[in-house]
């Protein structure tokens, strides 16, 4: 029998259309890819308000292009020169793909990468699916550490995924915040979930080259095994950092439970689970206090999709923390 369709917060974004890019800008990615474009298919997943296409060549090539400009969201631009950074970088070995060309003018910022064959797993979450995701993370760990390509550590890429629970305790106790949504058992733990969040840099430390933001709409897994899009956020953190980040997404899209699942990953078998505890809850912390904001400009999905992720990983900590 099929399985019965789920519903989960969609990981789309309010995209531009290709055919609404600048003309001169489309010229500039013929002129770029060296073929004109045929034929356009916009891609709705991710986050980003800008355009994501593939696009298959007069000559019969195919690339997928990622292009925004500054008017659509503010941080946008930024992270697209962050990923043109990164994937540039990057090593063949790295299972990504490459960067084909870019250009960042007149206040936008365009690239076109190496189109790959495979498609996003399938939802609710097929066990082959997170096979070839795990096997790929496996990989990572034992191949990748130390990493290939010169980045910064967790900690200072992402100085702002711990501090949440100490932000909302300290508006508790001055009164501007009585955490009304906020899940009951995390309002009466607030003191050790902070004591536990404080922990968090010091638990990213490593070596391992870290994508931080796995999830099914970064992947494509077929024939090959599984590929790992979108990579504005690479970092360096310890082997099993990105498996525990990635675990409450799959619970949320209807996949295992993240305790059940970190013992799949050989990484994640040995992580110190003091490490684990401190990433879990500055995690969970995060998603619990930027699901509660309004939606950035142009992300109208984003604080949905966060809230849909809180849920699972305040499970997550509960259960690591024996429910008390």
């Amino acid at each position: 029998m099929p399985r019965p369709r789920a519903s989960y917060p969609p990981a789309r974004g309010r995209r531009l259309p290709y055919v609404r890019l600048p003309a001169w800008l489309r010229r500039r990615v013929n002129d770029g890819l060296g073929s004109p474009v045929a034929r356009a298919v916009d891609r709705p997943g991710g986050f980003s308000p800008g355009v994501a296409a593939a696009l298959t060549l007069a000559d019969g090539r195919r690339a997928f292009l990622k292009a925004v400009s500054e008017g659509s969201n503010p941080e946008s631009p930024r992270i697209h020169r962050r990923e043109i950074a990164v994937t540039r970088a990057l090593p063949a070995s790295v299972p990504a793909p490459r960067l084909l060309w870019s250009l960042d003018e007149a206040g936008w910022v365009a690239f076109a990468l190496e189109f790959l064959p495979g498609r996003e797993p399938r939802l609710p979450w097929r066990p082959a699916d997170l096979r070839r995701v795990i096997a790929m993370l496996d990989r990572f760990a034992r191949e990748f550490t130390p990493a290939p390509i010169r980045l910064r550590p967790f900690v200072e890429t992402h100085p702002n995924l711990p501090g949440h629970w100490g932000a909302l305790s300290a508006a508790r106790a001055d009164g501007t915040d009585r955490l009304a949504d906020v899940d009951p058992w995390a309002v009466r733990h607030l003191d050790r979930l902070v004591e536990l969040e404080a922990r968090c840099g010091p638990a990213t430390r490593g070596d391992t080259l870290v994508h931080c933001d796995v999830r099914a709409d970064n992947l494509l897994v077929g024939p090959r095994g599984a590929f790992l899009v979108d990579w504005p956020h690479a970092c360096l953190g310890p082997p099993w950092l990105d498996w525990v980040l990635m675990l409450p997404s799959v619970a949320m899209q209807g996949g295992p439970a993240p305790e059940r699942l970190l013992r799949r990953l050989p990484a994640g078998r040995a992580a110190p689970a003091e490490d684990v505890d401190a990433v879990v809850a500055a995690f969970a912390g995060f998603l619990v206090a930027n699901g509660r904001k309004p939606d950035p400009p142009g992300l109208p999905t984003l604080r949905a999709f966060q809230r849909g992720q809180a849920a699972p990983a305040l499970a997550w900590l509960r259960e690591r923390a024996g429910g008390r």
